[in-house]
């Protein structure tokens, strides 16, 4: 089974792209909230996979990250749901809308996606709600650690340029710089462009 692709973009469209491999082109369906934030064609990919055997094909389904993957297998849990029209469903509506929207039972914001009735609209809320409660919680959880550990890497970053002898005012301006240009990076780099800037 394949669960992970990483490589080259080789062809993308709305319905699916393919990924080169090593020298292997993998034809891979993914949903529109993954293909908006693909790279142009050429440049590097990573997409977690799911594999789907049926008799007469081996489909690969890829996203964008872990969670994505999780609302797709998800989805494919409630009776009559199968692999595309979860991928309809997760074009439909971004990952953290659809959670948020099935965690509540909002069946009628479930409906307005394209190709969903009623009855499968229900389906879901009833079927799926407290797997998503549990899944936002635990994504909640896991966002709040990595901001805690963010600022743990702030803090130590400031206290070595203090150490170091800059001005804690001059140190916390050019760390946010830094920051600000780089997005949350590793200590020593952190340090090291915040230098650059005091």
């Amino acid at each position: 089974m394949i669960g992970y692709l990483s490589g080259i973009l080789l062809h993308k469209t709305p319905q699916g792209v393919t990924v080169d491999v090593n020298g292997v082109g993998y034809d891979v369906v993914v949903p529109l909230s993954t293909f908006y934030n693909l790279p142009d064609v050429g440049g590097r990919v990573r997409l977690f996979i799911h594999t789907h055997v049926r008799e007469d094909a081996l489909v690969l389904f890829g996203f964008q990250s872990p969670l994505e993957k999780q609302i797709f297998l998800m989805l494919t849990s409630v009776s009559g749901i199968g692999p595309r029209l979860s991928i309809n469903i997760l074009s439909g509506i971004g990952p953290d809308k659809l959670l948020d929207a099935v965690a509540k039972g909002d069946s009628a914001r479930l409906q307005a996606i394209p190709g969903i009735g009623r009855k499968i609209a229900e389906r879901i809320a009833l079927e799926l709600r407290e797997k998503a409660r549990r899944i936002s919680d635990a994504e909640d959880d896991r966002q709040t650690a990595a901001s805690k550990v963010e600022g743990a890497v702030r803090d130590d970053a400031l206290s070595a340029l203090v150490n170091l002898g800059y001005a804690s005012k001059a140190a916390r301006n050019a760390l946010e710089k830094t920051i600000a240009r780089m997005g949350d990076a590793g200590l020593e780099t952190l340090i090291r462009e915040a230098l650059r800037i005091i």
